[in-house]
C-alpha cells in the first residue's frame, strides 16, 4: 500500500476542479488505450470529502513490461499534450503497480492479481465509476 501512502503526503490543488471532459483525463484515457490497458474505469471522487483527489484513473497490464510500457506512455502524452508532469510517480521499480500522481486526477497501472488484492473501486465505491472500454 505504499502508492496509496504518497497520496496523504501531498497537497490538493483546489483552484482547479477537472470534470471528465478535461484535456488531462482524455489524454490519460487514450494514451491507456494505445498501449492496451485492460478494464479501464474512472471513478469521480469529487463528492467525497476525505478524497485526495477528484478522480481515479485505474486500469490493468496483463505484464510487467505492459505495465511499464502504459504508465510511461500516459507520462509521455500528457506531458506532450497537457505541458504537465506527474506531482509524483511510484511503483517503477517493482512494476506490479504504479501509481502516476497528477494531483487532481491519479492514474493507477495495476496487474490484475494487485487490482483485485486492493479492491480500489470497492474501497471508493461511492465514487460514481464509468467504464471505459472499446
Amino acid at each position: 500500500m505504499e502508492q496509496l501512502a504518497v497520496l496523504t503526503n501531498r497537497k490538493k490543488k483546489s483552484a482547479v476542479r477537472l470534470t471528465r471532459n478535461s484535456k488531462i483525463i482524455k489524454t490519460i484515457l487514450a494514451a491507456i488505450q494505445e498501449k492496451k490497458g485492460e478494464h479501464i474505469v474512472s471513478l469521480d471522487l469529487r463528492k467525497i470529502n476525505e478524497a485526495v483527489s477528484d478522480f481515479f484513473i485505474i486500469c490493468e497490464a496483463s505484464s510487467q513490461p505492459q505495465v511499464r510500457a502504459i504508465a510511461e506512455h500516459v507520462e509521455d502524452r500528457v506531458k506532450e499534450s497537457c505541458g504537465e508532469n506527474p506531482y509524483r510517480h511510484e511503483g517503477y521499480s517493482n512494476l506490479q503497480w504504479v501509481l502516476i500522481d497528477y494531483v487532481n486526477v491519479v492514474v493507477h497501472v495495476m496487474l490484475p492479481e494487485n487490482r483485485k488484492f486492493y479492491r480500489l473501486e470497492e474501497m471508493w465505491s461511492d465514487a460514481s465509476v464509468e467504464n471505459h472500454e472499446d
